[in-house]
């Protein structure tokens, strides 16, 4: 049906502005493929044919992904952030940029802006702000439901498998859920380690320095960073990051605080000597332990705490 005639009448012309007006042309789909399969039926180079359909087809998904890509971006506000699409003046670079950023999307070619809004939190029935919710309820009420919450998937990371439910609650209490997009560097190698992570969803790569070179891949139920944390005797690394951690998708992580895990460590010495015990192998696996200064320094501790309780008995 030939709509844009409706545009002669008088008070219609603003309706037919709308694009939707027009959508009864996808109702002709149906003869466009019959088309195609009488062409490729009888055209001398039927395998020609079906390369120029394809690419037809996918020229056409990348010009219906750069539309709804452009819907969103005027809904949420034309270069409000990087993200969305810039506000250019004319309607074809709007375009232009929309089919683009499209094309990249859908070949995963090249790196795109990280989105700066948290729509995809809420989508994914994810609290973005949680301890802002949770600190107007008292401790007790906030240690119930914060277990309620990420107990269960707590409990999947192998280094738990031992420890006490009291252990667990403390930790709960001092977790900072985080949410990582792809290609979005979590830490890196030399830097300051401050917090240690437990992974709840997602995969992460162990990449080289040239940041492309996955060496390892983590998936649920892992953790790192703890070396960065924990004092053990001999570590040539000291408190820096020994690997770069990259996010490959969107990764649910739980952060946890230097200050927050000494704390719960203190409380719970078997828990300590547990986490020990493991970054020590992993230490050694990795081949930064020294321990010729991990001996002098126990022994060195010894002989501060034999001196400590001659000074004791001195005292009484």
């Amino acid at each position: 049906l030939p709509t844009e005639l409706l545009c002669l009448l008088p008070g219609v012309s603003g309706v037919l502005g709308v694009p939707a007006a027009r959508a009864n042309r996808c109702l002709r789909a149906p003869r466009l493929f019959e088309a195609f399969d009488r062409c490729e039926t009888r055209t001398g180079q039927p395998n020609a044919f079906r390369v120029v359909k394809l690419t037809t087809y996918l020229v056409l998904g990348i010009h219906w992904h750069g539309c709804l890509y452009f819907a969103l971006s005027a809904r949420l506000g034309l270069g409000t952030d990087p993200w969305v699409c810039p506000s250019f003046s004319r309607p074809l670079r709007r375009y232009l940029h929309s089919f683009y950023f499209s094309t990249l999307v859908l070949t995963m070619v090249g790196d795109t802006p990280a989105p700066q809004r948290e729509e995809h939190l809420r989508m994914q029935r994810k609290l973005p702000a949680e301890q802002e919710v949770l600190q107007h309820l008292p401790r007790g009420l906030q240690a119930e439901v914060a277990a309620s919450v990420h107990l269960p998937a707590l409990r999947r990371v192998g280094l738990f498998h031992s420890w006490e439910h009291e252990v667990l609650r403390q930790l709960v209490l001092r977790l900072r859920p985080q949410v990582f997009s792809p290609g979005e560097f979590v830490c890196r190698r030399g830097d300051v380690g401050r917090e240690m992570y437990f992974i709840r969803e997602g995969r992460l790569a162990v990449v080289a320095e040239d940041g492309v070179t996955q060496l390892a891949v983590l998936g649920e139920g892992l953790y790192f960073g703890e070396i960065s944390l924990i004092n053990i005797k001999g570590n040539t690394s000291g408190n820096r990051r020994t690997a770069n951690i990259l996010s490959i998708g969107y990764s649910d992580l739980f952060c946890l605080g230097k200050e927050d895990l000494a704390e719960v460590l203190t409380e719970f010495p078997d828990a300590r000597a547990a986490m020990e015990a493991k970054g020590r192998e992993l230490l050694l696996h990795m081949g930064c332990l020294d321990t010729g200064a991990e001996a002098a320094a126990a022994a060195a501790e010894a002989e501060a705490e034999r001196q400590l309780r001659g000074l004791e008995v001195a005292l009484e």
